[in-house]
């Protein structure tokens, strides 16, 4: 499994946000309202960040300490996915919390969706699947911090989304934990 410092060395800006000490993340409260244990390694990313915009693109959907309810619900009441799942543009895909279904780790600027296919069983094997805003569906057999990593490093190629991005070293901004 690739770890948060690996992304780090790839998207050295993200350093900046990195909360000193942890975030104190409720996982306990998170995965109870979710109705299931999320990855380790989204685990890891999101006990040292907050809300992550790159390139003024790509958002990283972490969840902030008080807020762990709110996150869980949003997951498990994906309002765009159960209407695409109603017009039947999912391909073999499903919403959260049918078994196999998608929950939202990101979103960029342009429509396009970033999700996690909850299946296998295993948390740490649940691949990442985005949905283009040309309404493509690619799937990658890795989870997030491996396909980010990956990316920002050059060394995957995510296909659909603009070639320019990430580009060669994207800003980086982390947006507050502050609740309510």
């Amino acid at each position: 499994m690739v770890r948060v410092e690996e992304l780090e060395a790839a998207l050295a800006a993200m350093t900046q946000w990195r909360a000193p000490g942890g975030r104190g993340v409720d996982w306990g409260v998170l995965e109870a309202d979710l109705g299931t244990a999320l990855p380790v390694d989204f685990r890891s990313l999101a006990a040292a960040y907050p809300v992550l915009v790159i390139g003024d693109f790509l958002t990283v959907s972490l969840p902030a300490p008080g807020a762990e309810a709110a996150w869980a619900s949003e997951s498990r009441n994906d309002e765009i996915l159960q209407d695409l799942h109603e017009m039947e543009d999912m391909e073999d895909y499903v919403p959260y919390p049918q078994p196999g279904g998608l929950i939202s780790w990101g979103e960029s600027d342009r429509g396009d969706a970033f999700y996690w296919k909850t299946s296998p069983a295993d948390p740490d094997a649940w691949p990442v699947v985005i949905r283009t805003d040309n309404a493509d569906w690619i799937g990658f057999p890795m989870g997030v911090v491996e396909f980010l990593t990956g990316w920002f490093g050059h060394t995957l190629d995510v296909p659909g989304l603009p070639g320019s991005f990430p580009g060669g070293s994207p800003a980086v901004r982390g947006l507050s934990d502050r609740v309510g």
